[in-house]
């Protein structure tokens, strides 16, 4: 039984109870059957227009993942890179190696080049704060390296 039914039930029960339509308690209540009534075709209007807008953002989305798969080669709703597309498109070169940086200031991650790296900084993208790259230890162990190697050469 929906609102609208369950309303003219009610009614039909007050009705039933043959009050007297003067007394002032018989006014509120059928008062208060009228508003529950208006209030039942409100919702019902209200749901009929929440299952419109539905079908609606359901057309849309089909038509938005069609223009998806056109334009980035996307193949469903997982957003899967279509391997067959022009490899030119890619910015990330499979064949140079690219680094993770976690910014100092705003702990964001940022994917940087090997030139970004040899510079020796960088600027973040998030926060704008300074990044350095500071190679001092690792030049110290390779060369602590380098003079284990010449060592075991000179033997």
């Amino acid at each position: 039984m929906n609102l609208t039914e369950r309303i003219a039930y009610i009614r039909g029960l007050a009705e039933g109870l043959k009050l007297d339509e003067n007394k002032d308690e018989v006014k509120v209540i059928n008062a208060m059957i009228d508003l529950l009534e208006d209030m039942a075709y409100d919702v019902a209007e209200m749901e009929d227009i929440v299952d419109d807008v539905c079908d609606q953002v359901d057309e849309i989305d089909g038509d938005l993942a069609e223009v998806e798969e056109e334009v980035y080669g996307w193949e469903d709703d997982r957003f899967e890179y279509d391997d067959d597309d022009d490899d030119d498109d890619d910015p990330f070169d499979d064949d140079e190696p690219y680094y993770e940086v976690t910014c100092p200031s705003c702990n964001e991650t940022t994917i940087v080049d090997e030139d970004a790296l040899i510079e020796g900084g960088l600027d973040c993208p998030y926060c704008g704060a300074e990044i350095e790259f500071d190679f001092s230890e690792l030049k110290e162990d390779l060369d602590a390296l380098e003079d284990v190697e010449d060592d075991k050469k000179d033997e």
